[in-house]
């Protein structure tokens, strides 16, 4: 598919995804966690070298988290596969982080105080949760991985993830958590709960008809954004 590219471009085949067993509905498997979003052009955001993560009900305030209060909670290692709702996936990757509800718990919050949560990240990446799936035993606050701290490609420093979850709703560059009493807007592409195991790759469309078209966009989004970044570190 890719020959006569000039050669600065032929390191893009290595995002293109293939078939390989035991992957959930729809998913094909890279070898190689890129970088990746919905404005691949653009760098990412300056973000502070420790997590300062703001947790508020309707804008309000209720506490704030802090590195300090991640390390008091025992951060523990833990391997799960990423999935993306355009179709790539990369298996065993290691987290380290806390989870997200223990997190709540820290700050008196054991039970729900409104039924939706959103996430927002420092990239003004935002995703609409209920309480349910954003408080489920896999959905972490993490800090590193596969043994390095978070870095400018994958969301540094705190990035919210739920790998029962499509991707876009673990939020990179994580700075607050706000609880909602309404249903959040969402993007219309975006699928509330997004849940990898039932295919919820879009709140209309059924799955077998974006699978393609989103398909098609992984290695040139992939390139594109892993290409910003390399400009973006070398005109520090």
């Amino acid at each position: 598919m890719f020959v006569g590219l000039p050669c600065q471009y032929r390191n893009v085949t290595r995002y293109w995804p293939h078939r390989a067993d035991g992957l959930p509905p729809g998913q094909r498997l890279i070898d190689v966690m890129p970088r990746f979003t919905d404005l691949p052009h653009l760098p990412p955001p300056e973000m502070p070298a420790e997590p300062r993560l703001e947790i508020t009900n309707e804008g309000e305030p209720v506490d704030v988290v802090t590195a300090a209060d991640l390390q008091a909670l025992g951060p523990r290692e833990h391997r799960s596969d990423f999935h993306c709702v355009t179709s790539w996936s990369v298996t065993g990757l290691v987290w380290t982080g806390v989870r997200l509800r223990d997190v709540l718990a820290s700050v008196g919050i054991t039970g729900a105080p409104a039924p939706y949560l959103v996430a927002r990240g420092g990239d003004r990446r935002k995703a609409a949760f209920l309480w349910e799936d954003a408080t489920a035993e896999d959905v972490l606050l993490a800090t590193h991985l596969d043994g390095e701290p978070l870095d400018d490609r994958h969301g540094a420093p705190l990035r919210l993830v739920s790998p029962s979850q499509y991707g876009y709703k673990s939020v990179k560059h994580l700075v607050s958590i706000d609880f909602r009493s309404e249903r959040p807007k969402t993007l219309s592409k975006e699928h509330l709960r997004a849940r990898v195991a039932l295919e919820e790759r879009h709140p209309k469309l059924p799955s077998w008809s974006v699978r393609g078209p989103y398909r098609l966009l992984i290695a040139p989004t992939a390139y594109v954004a892993e290409r910003s970044l390399r400009r973006h570190r070398a005109a520090k």
